[in-house]
Formats: structure tokens, sequence, C-alpha cells
């Protein structure tokens, strides 16, 4: 089986709270909206923001918890990108975590909450590659 991701659904309380932090905070330009759901296209995979209470229904599953025990990363190319990011999803409505500092095991990163509590991490890392169109590449 081929390792990949092909959809995640953030299970959101308010759409366009959410979409005010990912499209004015990111940047992002969303390829499909609904009442219920907001898809972004990544590269490689689609990111939704999914209505908690529609996200419930889809699933059958009543009482998700929010947050959960995880976060998303999104890698910059430089260093000098981090702190500004993580400013700009502050202003569009995130919550600062983590400011921006070098981890025991390299790089430079800091964390920030969407407006529903998922844990964004915000990195830069030398030694992870990047391509053109933002793929990472996982190095030590």
């Amino acid at each position: 089986m081929q390792q990949q991701i092909s959809v995640i659904s953030l299970g959101i309380a308010d759409l366009a709270r959410s979409r005010r932090f990912y499209v004015e905070g990111f940047g992002w330009s969303p390829v499909f909206e609904n009442p219920e759901i907001i898809f972004n296209q990544m590269n490689g995979f689609v990111l939704g923001t999914f209505h908690k209470d529609a996200l419930e229904a889809d699933m059958n599953r009543r009482g998700l918890l929010a947050p959960g025990a995880f976060s998303l990363s999104h890698n910059v190319r430089e260093r000098e990108e981090v702190e500004p990011l993580l400013q700009r999803l502050v202003d569009a409505g995130g919550t600062l975590l983590r400011p921006a500092d070098e981890p025991l095991h390299g790089g430079f990163r800091g964390y920030v909450a969407d407006p529903d509590d998922h844990a964004w991490e915000i990195a830069w890392n030398p030694a992870w590659a990047m391509d053109a169109n933002g793929f990472v590449t996982f190095g030590l």
C-alpha cells in the first residue's frame, strides 16, 4: 500500500472565523466551499475545515473532542519567514502557543493555534529539503 494521506478534515465551530485564519493568515485560496466545509488543495492532499456538527454527522460519530493530541506543521523555506507568518496567523484570529525558538533537534519553529484550537507548528529546518512545489523530504 502506498504511504499517503488524501484528505485531512479539521472539525471547526465557525466556518467564517476559520476561513479568515486560513485565507488571511496562510494566504491560501479554497478550491471548494459550501455552508459546511471548505477545501484547500495542498501539495499532494486536501485540507478540509469541516463544521464540527456536519463532520460528526458525516462520520456517524458524536462527541468529537477538540483539540486533539496532534499538531500540523507548515514548513517554510527560510528561517526569517517563521516569525512573520506566526504574527500574520495571530492577526488572522489565531493564538500564539509558543514563540519561535531553536529546538534541540535543530531548525527554528513556533506554534500557533487556529480559532478552533488546532495546533500548527510553523517551522524551518535546514536539513529538510523542500522542492518548488512545497513538498518536504525528511532529512537529518
